[in-house]
């Protein structure tokens, strides 16, 4: 039928071109990555660290750790930042009316007394149930509240914070010894002109973990999370880098991040209706220094390391990346009236337009893309040519992408050093298109669909722990 023919080959061209336009978009974020990590590789990081001691005491942070139902890995977490290469820190963690002993399990690791800790409640959150005090650790406090939202536990902590500067990490991380160092510099350095900053993020699964500490570099023995370690790399290596050289950056994941408190309370703190907090707090800021005329910046940092918990069962998966979604979209539509607002300059022209066509939209349009090549070589004739084309096109987004991702890590920051570990991962890459990529693509149009039909729940997210009982994470 002409018109069936004719749509076909339509829908083709559109769905090309807009692969086109993502490859493009990936190849450029691609180059500005690999120059600036060129850059950053001839410099020495630990004279950079010790030629910044001296500044770091005249900017303490207060570290915030929002944690529900993490009594299996926020022992190993609070471990890691007590260990942390920091002048001047404190240390608060939020129980956020967790269903668990997760209270229990901090006050009894830490010898901690009910105590009575000054705040400031600029910020209107859930009531507080408790503040405790560790009689080991003077400077590490807990405090327990009514259950209101990870967004809601941080405005807590913001309240309580002594400091100018608080970092956020979530209860199931594990942070390099100088990670906070290293995040803390651009703040320092701009003389606090970056107003937000957020480090590396990558997956602690399969490597040694003993008090906090990440001891031996290993990859996990499955393949799943082995394609989320590719996945962490191509987001953050790739897109944060390119993004962050022009002030860019709409997204420095929660589990790492550091901001100005001043700035935050002035955007009115963390959103607590919204899914996705960490963003819409960051696309918040912007829109904020934009609409103010502030001259501020929010950069991401590639070296500084925050080592997370990733998911171990697909349906677990399938609910961090449905949320992941939700909260994406959810942020983007509060903020809407940037999209393609010059007032706004190039955060408005061209961030927000980015991360509504490629990030939002495009798990829709490429699914459209797979369910084109399966009809098409039904149909036979020249959509089959259209297919093989597209196949072409999806290799090329996702397994190229995906092997310069690994690549870019080994050869700048080198965290997977063995080249046993490197080869598994370009193997898995070859067959991301296959089961992994559709698999996520479908999980993300749920999370689409779930948040326009405003369904806010998401259900339990299942921790493994940080460490088992030899202290390999699992």
């Amino acid at each position: 039928m002409p018109f069936i023919e004719t749509a076909m080959q339509v829908f083709a061209y559109l769905i090309i071109g807009y692969m086109a336009i993502v490859i493009i978009s990936y190849s450029i974020m691609f180059v500005l990555s690999f120059q600036t990590l060129r850059k950053e590789r001839s410099l020495d990081r630990r004279e950079m660290d010790s030629r910044f001691v001296d500044a770091f005491y005249s900017k303490p942070v207060t570290i915030l750790v929002p944690a529900y139902n993490e009594e299996s890995g926020v022992v190993a977490t609070i471990h890691s930042l007590l260990n942390l290469d920091y002048p001047q820190t404190e240390l608060i963690i939020i129980d956020d009316g967790s269903k668990d002993g997760t209270a229990a399990a901090v006050i009894k690791q830490f010898d901690m007394t009910v105590s009575e800790k000054s705040g400031n409640p600029t910020l209107s959150t859930k009531p507080i149930l408790g503040i405790y005090r560790s009689n080991v650790h003077p400077n590490l406090w807990l405090i327990k509240k009514e259950n209101g939202g990870k967004g809601d536990a941080l405005n807590v902590g913001i309240n309580y914070a002594r400091y100018s500067y608080f970092c956020t990490i979530d209860g199931d991380s594990i942070l390099d010894g100088n990670s906070l160092l290293r995040v803390m510099k651009p703040v320092i350095a701009s003389d606090g002109k970056v107003i937000a900053a957020g480090g590396n993020v990558r997956i602690v699964n399969g490597l040694d973990v003993e008090y906090g500490t990440v001891s031996e570099m290993k990859l996990s023995g499955r393949p799943f999370v082995v394609m989320q370690i590719v996945e962490y790399l191509r987001a953050f290596l790739m897109g944060r880098i390119a993004l962050s050289k022009y002030n860019l950056v709409l997204i420095i994941s929660g589990a790492f991040s550091v901001f100005s408190k001043k700035h935050v309370i002035q955007a009115g703190g963390y959103n607590v209706t919204t899914i996705g907090e960490d963003m819409e707090m960051v696309v918040k800021l912007q829109r904020m220094l934009k609409e103010n005329k502030l001259d501020g910046r929010i950069e991401f940092v590639a070296d500084p390391v925050c080592w997370t918990e990733a998911p171990q069962t697909l349906s677990v998966l399938r609910k961090q990346r449905r949320r992941w979604h939700q909260g994406l979209l959810e942020s983007l539509w509060a903020h809407r009236k940037m999209t393609f607002n010059p007032k706004y300059g190039a955060v408005g022209m061209i961030s927000v337009p980015y991360f509504w066509i490629v990030e939002c939209l495009g798990p829709l349009i490429e699914l459209a893309g797979y369910m084109y090549i399966i009809a098409a070589f039904f149909v036979g004739g020249i959509y089959y040519e259209y297919s093989v084309f597209l196949i072409l096109l999806f290799v090329l987004y996702g397994t190229v992408f995906s092997m310069g991702a690994v690549l870019l890590e080994s050869w700048s920051l080198g965290t997977y050093p063995k080249i046993s570990a490197l080869f598994r991962m370009m193997l898995l890459t070859l067959t991301e298109v296959i089961w992994y990529r559709p698999l996520t693509l479908i999980w993300r149009v749920e999370g689409l669909f779930r948040s326009m039909l405003r369904i806010s729940s998401w259900g339990e997210m299942e921790r493994v722990g940080a460490t088992d009982s030899k202290g390999a994470v699992k």
